[in-house]
């Protein structure tokens, strides 16, 4: 791997898990980069459920769901690291409207700060959020319209992630929101390949990159 290559700031990229991860927390995995730097990377795994519900998320934190949008939607599993706690892919939130709903940033303002408290501010447009009152936010009716939440977050060393992709564990290709937002969790991985111009069953467990 040149040094080139191996410095790429894959920030708001998706992670494709090759046919080959043997890791049974990323196979068949589509991770959303969330931060990527030389100290290593922060991602969360957009395409697969817990057992545990929206709706049944919020009564453990004693609060009421008030967003019928959500009904039913799953907590998904992000990631090996602390299960017990809760992460929120967003789309921006810059303010509140006058009855309460999340205004959404406007891609040709400058940088605002989020209206929560612990928001990660990501280089692409999303942002994740880790403080309880995006969940107070949600259970009001309010918070951000497209909204994925998971319990715990997948995490690599400094250069962990580089060796890896170098080792074809991982495609990689630019994020699309719409997959983590609008497609339904069974097709994201093979619409996150799609990106690429690839189908799941043109790899192989010793395919490289596309």
């Amino acid at each position: 791997m040149s040094v080139d290559s191996a410095l790429t700031n894959l920030t708001h990229h998706f992670l494709i898990a090759m046919p080959g991860m043997q890791d049974q927390a990323f196979s068949r995995s589509v991770v959303y980069l969330c931060e990527h730097g030389e100290r290593g990377a922060l991602g969360l795994i957009i395409n697969k459920p817990s057992d545990i519900d929206l709706k049944g998320l919020f009564q453990k934190i004693e609060l009421r769901l008030e967003r019928p949008d959500l009904d039913g939607a799953p907590v998904f599993q992000g990631g090996p690291v602390q299960t017990e706690r809760g992460f929120v892919l967003h789309e921006p939130v810059v303010g509140e409207d006058t009855i309460g709903d999340p205004a959404p940033a406007d891609e040709d303002d400058k940088p605002h700060a989020s209206v929560y408290a612990s928001t990660m501010t990501i280089p692409g447009g999303l942002e994740m959020t880790t403080s309880k009152d995006v969940l107070e936010a949600m259970a009001t009716g309010a918070g951000p319209r497209k909204v994925l939440v998971t319990l715990g977050y997948s995490a690599w060393e400094q250069g962990q992630l580089e060796s890896e992709i170098a080792e074809n564990a991982w495609l990689t290709v630019d994020a699309d929101p719409a997959v983590i937002f609008d497609t339904p969790v069974e097709q994201r991985y093979d619409k996150a390949l799609s990106l690429l111009g690839l189908a799941a069953w043109t790899l192989s467990p010793e395919a490289g990159h596309a």
